[in-house]
């Protein structure tokens, strides 16, 4: 018999792991982005457009016994070192095996985590789950579009929810979806089975806009199967290919209502439609050289309709770069366009604003490679800022840490960060008191996750095939584990 109040715990551990960075993820990356357990975790998901906030609307809403246990992530970095993803794999069961009895699990995943000692480490995770609460507790997982799937990872929960939008905008209605199916699963209603199918296939970062063709034809499939009878979830992930590990790729699968061979069937059919557009899902991107012609062209025009943003696909804070590039700055100086903006992750540069003060004239080596820049010390701010749109990752909360903003008699502003921070929100901006829609050129440490933020501003937004540890093209990577 159904307990009337299920208990319910509510976990997650969230990292898109970048394993061409050389430099590790610890467990300090994590605690200086959040982690919190037990009543903390409530306070800080809370009413968050995170899949977080949405397990916790839906939990309310059913009056289930909510149980706290322990929630992380940190801003995509490289692989986890060995040490940081045990402490926290170890806090998590601790607090789960504190809280047992439970009548079901919700947890979130990237599925693009990767520890030195496991590259799937989402999958690990759920195994050591699944070993401490045994095969019959319900488990129902969420995931990121950008996950690299793998079987142990489908095999070991009951369902799994992805996210159906990038840029990821649709994480709390994902996360009540999951909490749906869940609390149907308790109630007797409903009992899911899920089927997994990965085409030999990836896309390509440049075309995962899913608001636009060829991503929004790729995902047009899944109301299509949502519509079948018996057919509870269905999901495409579009992969990481910054990570080399064996599952690396696209993957769909599908939940079905205690019927294996729907699910499969739903799995194969999203796996067909996907392989189907595999060669509008690959393309080219202008070089830098291009993209800062073509924004002065724009700029030059009689009647300018606001910046042009130049999104920096080689150095994308959101698959892990380093956020210091400074290509398109070299660029825009070296065709002497005027009033532009970039934001480089450079503590040096920001301790030495710090040490000259508001309003001194400073001359520094910024980023890297390193340019040169002389212009006076405008705003020196703790790098807080809070963004309460719905945006993408759905934190809400912001640190990059002590910042320093420099003008140039061009009227280039250069924003100096002590924390990579992805370029998620115009409130990284406006809280330092800068005007984005003023300036010619915004440059965008980015592809598709900030156009939420940036295109209610922009005249045009321009991808780039910039270098670095994110580029465009996967032919740039050398992979070792990655499946056929």
């Amino acid at each position: 018999m159904k307990p009337q109040v299920p208990r319910i715990g509510v976990a997650g551990f969230l990292h898109e792991s970048n394993t061409f960075l050389g430099v590790p993820t610890t467990y300090h990356h994590f605690t200086a982005a959040s982690l919190t357990r037990g009543p903390a975790l409530l306070h800080r998901w809370t009413n968050t457009h995170h899949e977080l906030g949405g397990f916790l609307d839906a939990l309310t809403a059913a009056n289930a016994d909510i149980i706290p246990l322990l929630a992380t992530f940190a801003v995509p970095s490289g692989t986890i070192t060995a040490e940081a993803y045990e402490r926290i794999a170890s806090e998590l069961l601790d607090d789960l095996r504190a809280a047992l009895p439970l009548d079901g699990l919700l947890l979130a995943l990237h599925g693009a985590t990767v520890s030195a000692e496991h590259p799937d480490a989402d999958g690990e995770l759920l195994r050591r789950i699944r070993d401490l609460v045994g095969p019959d507790l319900p488990i129902v997982t969420t995931l990121d579009l950008h996950a690299n799937v793998s079987p142990r990872m489908i095999a070991l929960a009951n369902a799994t929810v992805a996210y159906r939008t990038n840029p990821h905008l649709d994480q709390r209605d994902r996360g009540r979806e999951a909490a749906t199916l869940l609390l149907r699963t308790l109630s007797g209603e409903i009992r899911p089975v899920q089927a997994l199918e990965t085409p030999p296939m990836l896309v390509q970062i440049s075309r995962q806009h899913t608001a636009s063709p060829p991503a929004a034809d790729l995902y047009a499939a899944i109301p299509e199967v949502l519509a079948w009878p018996g057919i509870l979830s269905a999901s495409i992930t579009m992969g990481f290919y910054y990570a080399d590990v064996e599952e690396m790729g696209a993957a769909c699968f599908a939940v079905a209502d205690n019927d294996p061979a729907l699910a499969r069937r739903a799995a194969l059919h999203l796996s067909q439609h996907a392989w189907s557009l595999r060669h509008a899902l690959t393309g080219s991107l202008p070089t830098p050289a291009e993209a800062v012609s073509q924004a002065i062209a724009a700029n030059a025009s009689p009647n300018p309709r606001g910046p042009i943003v130049l999104m920096d696909v080689g150095d994308n804070v959101g698959a892990g770069s380093p956020a210091d590039s400074t290509i398109l700055f070299a660029e825009i100086l070296r065709q002497n366009a005027r009033n532009s903006l970039v934001i480089l992750y450079d503590p040096a540069a920001v301790q030495a604003c710090l040490a000259a003060g508001p309003g001194a004239t400073v001359r520094l080596n910024v980023g890297g490679p390193p340019v040169p820049i002389e212009g006076a010390v405008r705003t020196l701010s703790d790098g807080r800022f809070v963004e309460p749109q719905i945006r993408h990752g759905g934190w809400g909360d912001y640190d990059q840490g002590l910042t320093a903003v420099v003008e140039t008699a061009d009227a280039h502003t250069i924003v100096l960060t002590s924390r990579r921070m992805a370029p998620l929100s115009l409130e990284q901006l406006i809280s330092l008191g800068i005007h984005p829609e003023w300036k010619s050129i915004l440059i965008a440490k980015g592809v598709v996750a900030p156009r939420a933020a940036y295109e209610p501003i922009a005249a045009e937004i321009l991808l780039v095939d910039t270098p670095g540890v994110t580029s465009d093209n996967p032919n740039h990577f050398t992979y070792h584990r990655r499946r056929p």
